[in-house]
């Protein structure tokens, strides 16, 4: 691939001198595989991870419990939902994370980790001004201003959603810059993914429990206290390696026209240099592979809550079964990436995704039975963990270095702008579905609904799995 206008000039010939073919490198075994565990990157990833998840939920699906139980119409959760939308916009700053430095911690701590510490504060203060403002219908008086109270409290949910997607932009880059090989990124992913679903769990499961007990304020209060262990992660996290540092830095300044031109426009030349005519339908498969689980993700907590679900129940389940459930369905899929490549894992995920739906249709026609609630949870944690770790861990292997951060934004925005723009209207889905049927059968047909969008999602990835092996700086695209 040419050089882009910028990078560092190549010292490698245009066209190499024929050689051998190299022998392919052994897959790793299984006692290598769980060896590199114990690795420090692992844990700093597995805290990172955590600190990455927090802020979701609780601008998402759990603010919509929240909301329910405060008599909010199904209609005004959905549209709220699009606070979410920040986190598939994040490509349109994610130039000024990879060039520049940030405030205040930057010079101390490095590109990467200032970023890392700035937007775990930021998270943290917003969370704790949600939890003072709270969501009611009626005004509220700031300085002798009379504002709409549910539009302050959807303000700092927006900063929350912004400072949040600021986050998981450095750490992507973070984890795809300090990982050593593909093998060591399939375990970074895993890792990563497995505190992100714990994350997951403690704002969507150990919540409800909390709240029950003590209510929603203080208990949004406590999540604004967990993004410490996102601080302490990155105070233990090492910047990336000296090379890639020295990659970053040979880029032009940032504020010059090729410095601007490197940064907005070099990372989607090299995207599509890379992978030529195949960059599109990879876009089109992330844009659609995870696109069931946004539609549905406003409503599964109404839903729980319509079902006549106690949200402490809701809570148990999800912090027991259903963590032991993620924590298989994220090792398989990491195991699987490692042993078998990412395609294949790919694959498998893009129908246990969508599958996982189904799941929440039969349970609307079960009534508030928590047998019936707990088989849902496993099939649906095991599915959802399986499915992201397959999809993160592709998206890693087709980014550049020196652009990393743009890259993996790009991608990530693409997995869920479609999805996040879609779920908006999720209420009101269920609302019309509603007309002429019960509240329980509309959510059924909603939820089945879901499972269907996923079948061009699996078509698309087989169709991808048969692109011919080639060669890429990324490591491994077409593993």
């Amino acid at each position: 691939m040419s050089d882009l206008p910028g990078s560092p000039p190549s010292d490698t010939p245009a066209v190499p001198p024929a050689k051998a073919d190299p022998v392919k490198p052994a897959r790793p075994g299984w006692r290598d595989v769980l060896a590199r565990l114990s690795e420090p990157k692992v844990l700093v990833m597995l805290l990172l991870g955590f600190s990455s998840g927090i802020p979701l939920y609780l601008v998402g699906n759990t603010l919509g419990f929240w909301m329910r139980e405060n008599a909010i119409e199904l209609s005004t959760i959905g549209f709220l939902s699009w606070v979410g939308i920040a986190y598939s916009l994040k490509f349109l700053w994610a130039p000024l994370i990879d060039k520049l430095d940030a405030p205040l911690f930057g010079r101390w701590l490095g590109r990467r980790r200032g970023w890392m510490l700035l937007s775990q504060i930021v998270v943290a203060v917003a969370l704790i001004g949600m939890a003072l403002v709270q969501p009611r219908e009626g005004e509220l008086v700031l300085a002798g201003i009379a504002l709409d109270q549910l539009l302050v409290f959807g303000a700092l949910a927006l900063v929350v959603a912004f400072a949040s997607a600021t986050q998981d932009i450095v750490i992507d880059a973070w984890r795809i810059e300090s990982a050593d090989s593909n093998e060591q990124q399939g375990l970074l992913t895993s890792s990563a993914t497995l505190g992100y679903r714990g994350a997951l769990l403690v704002t969507d499961a150990l919540i409800l429990i909390m709240a029950a007990h003590i209510g929603w304020v203080v208990s949004y209060q406590l999540m604004a206290v967990l993004m410490a262990v996102g601080v302490f992660a990155t105070l233990m996290a090492r910047e990336p390696p000296a090379s890639v540092q020295a990659t970053l830095q040979s880029h032009p300044a940032l504020f010059t026209p090729q410095g601007l031109f490197d940064a907005l426009v070099g990372p989607f030349v090299a995207f599509f240099r890379q992978h030529g005519s195949w960059a599109l339908l990879m876009l089109l498969v992330i844009s659609l592979y995870r696109l069931p689980d946004f539609l549905m993700g406003p409503m599964a907590n109404p839903f729980y809550a319509d079902l006549g679900m106690d949200k402490e129940a809701v809570g148990s389940v999800r912090g027991t079964i259903g963590l032991v459930a993620t924590i298989v369905g994220i090792a398989a899929a990491g195991l699987s990436a490692v042993r078998f490549g990412f395609m294949p894992t790919l694959i498998a995920g893009a129908v246990l995704g969508p599958g996982s739906n189904l799941a929440f249709s039969w349970l609307a026609m079960q009534g508030p039975s928590v047998s019936a609630f707990t088989i849902a949870m496993v099939i649906d944690n095991f599915c959802s963990g399986y499915a992201g770790v397959a999809l993160i861990g592709y998206m890693s292997s087709l980014t550049n270095i020196g652009y990393t951060a743009t890259q993996y934004a790009l991608l990530s925005s693409f997995y869920a702008l479609l999805g996040k723009v879609l779920k908006g209207f999720s209420g009101v889905a269920v609302e019309q579905l509603e007309v002429g049927r019960s509240l329980m059968e509309a959510y059924s047909l909603f939820f089945a609904g879901t499972a269907l969008v996923g079948v061009p999602g699996v078509l698309l990835c087989i169709l991808l799995a048969m692109r011919r092996p080639r060669a890429a700086g990324g490591g491994g695209a077409a593993a």
